[in-house]
């Protein structure tokens, strides 16, 4: 009697951790890490600087990251998915884009997906950034990418030079909507809340568009902007842009194999003070194990504060790209960038990027 009872108790006590081991399995749900470290070395110098300065930073053609994504299968075609990833600085080590920046300032968010389309709540990517890293050769480099330097990145140098697109590459306290796919075609609208009592028009609010079909690729934004981000973690009111930014763009791609073909026009317009418009043009050529890349972009300033602005930036970029593997890759890259009235710069780095 004592033998089948310990037999019984010990197959109840496997039959316990088999069900709690595979409940997860047949939940289906997934959770997956990834990331990119990215590292390089060369001379910087911005139009505006006084000198060149020699360089060890992160992010020369991708800003570093790493995160979390996960999915549930809820049944029926929808699922449950949310997106925690967070930027670094492989350079020092240091959390974040710049000092004071959000921990999870690349995504924060969670929501559901199906034959709908998809739905997210959180901290989301602003409309612009898609079809600006998308539609030019250089990707997501905050580095050397004319058209990103020019749309994204303020200059701290005697130029004061100010980036074109207000609100950052990030919205927080936002509503993403995306379509389903439509025969390549696809389109996102955001919404972010200002969360300001008493201010219920504070918002920022945008939609853009990608459609991809063979060689031919094109895309289009559109925004009103009047919330800085990422917003102010001590709990103190978000901080708000001169006046409502109205940004617009669009832009293309062709690959004709032996070269891919990049363009893209748009203009932003403060109420108050600056206008820009922005032309920027770029290739990619195969080459061996890799391709080389040329960039190019001209920013034309109006404007009357603080003062009367009259002023054009030109930035171009060449660099060869090489692929060690599917994960890995070796850059290299030389810059020239001018601005009316100040010093031009000339930089160049070499770098290495790897995905996980």
């Amino acid at each position: 009697m004592q033998q089948n009872s310990s037999t019984l108790k010990k197959m109840l006590l496997a039959t316990l951790i088999g069900g709690a081991l595979t409940a997860p399995a047949m939940a289906q749900t997934n959770v997956t890490v990834s990331g990119l470290v990215d590292a390089y070395a060369g001379s910087m110098r911005n139009a505006g600087d006084a000198k060149s300065r020699a360089s060890l930073n992160s992010g020369g053609m991708t800003t570093s990251w790493f995160g979390f994504k996960g999915s549930e299968d809820l049944g029926g075609g929808l699922k449950a998915n949310f997106l925690l990833t967070s930027f670094f600085q492989a350079d020092t080590g240091m959390q974040g884009r710049f000092p004071g920046d959000t921990m999870w300032s690349r995504d924060a968010n969670v929501g559901l997906s199906g034959g709908f389309g998809a739905l997210s709540f959180g901290r989301e990517l602003a409309p612009h950034f898609l079809p600006t890293i998308l539609f030019n050769p250089f990707g997501d480099s905050y580095t050397f990418a004319p058209l990103i330097l020019h749309a994204d990145v303020p200059l701290f140098n005697a130029s004061g030079w100010t980036n074109s697109v207000a609100g950052d590459t990030g919205w927080s306290n936002s509503i993403r909507y995306t379509t389903p796919n439509f025969g390549g075609l696809t389109a996102n609208v955001h919404y972010q809340l200002g969360e300001v009592a008493g201010r219920n028009g504070v918002n920022n609010i945008g939609a853009n568009a990608l459609y991809f079909n063979g060689p031919l690729a094109l895309t289009a934004f559109y925004h009103t902007v009047e919330v800085n981000n990422p917003t102010n973690t001590a709990g103190t009111p978000v901080a708000f842009t001169a006046s409502r930014q109205k940004a617009w763009m669009l832009g293309g791609s062709y690959d004709l194999k032996a070269v891919k073909l990049f363009a893209t026009y748009g203009q932003t317009s403060h109420n108050t003070d600056i206008d820009d418009k922005t032309l920027s043009l770029g290739a990619t050529v195969p080459f061996g194990q890799g391709k080389f890349q040329a960039s190019w972009a001209q920013t034309n300033r109006e404007g009357t504060v603080p003062a009367a602005i009259d002023a054009k930036r030109k930035t171009a970029a060449i660099g060869y790209d090489y692929d060690m593997s599917k994960r890995t890759d070796l850059y290299a890259v030389v810059m020239n960038d001018r601005i009316t009235n100040q010093n031009s710069g000339n930089s160049f780095g070499v770098g290495i990027r790897h995905r996980f």
